[in-house]
């Protein structure tokens, strides 16, 4: 998940990100409302999404470090653009991208889950396998 801020690129792996509705599209992401992305994502509508492909572990392990520099650092080696809806940096690889404005938030424990409407879809691949997560652990 990216968004631009006015002043950088933030980034982070989301763990919780899933389809709610297909009409209109609407997904929802799960942030932890301590965070500063979440604070940004309270200012800025709109952001990118991107579902990874299986192959990349390492790009998801960049942007769930802690103390990660910006999403323009960590995507520096990876063919990427800026989403036309969003100005959010977009990986050109994985399973599929989709830019997203938000439209309601709801704290939920300690994250806050961002519903938002999908405003495009720059790709779907379906000759990869997703980049799953389950219990701290990628499925292969």
């Amino acid at each position: 998940m990216t968004v631009r801020d006015g002043r950088d690129d933030l980034g982070t792996t989301v763990t919780s990100f899933m389809s709610v509705s297909l009409d209109p599209p609407t997904v929802v992401a799960s942030v932890a409302t301590s965070s500063y992305l979440t604070e940004v994502l309270n200012r800025q509508s709109r952001w990118a999404a991107t579902v990874l492909s299986s192959g990349q572990r390492a790009l998801a392990g960049r942007f769930a470090a802690e103390g990660r520099p910006s999403a323009r650092i960590l995507l520096a080696g990876e063919p990427h653009h800026r989403g036309d809806h969003s100005d959010a940096l977009i990986p050109e690889t994985g399973q599929s991208a989709m830019e997203c404005e938000t439209r309601r938030t709801v704290e939920a424990g300690d994250h806050t889950l961002f519903i938002a409407e999908v405003l495009s879809a720059d790709y779907i691949t379906r000759d990869q396998e997703p980049l799953i997560r389950v219990n701290r652990r990628y499925l292969t």
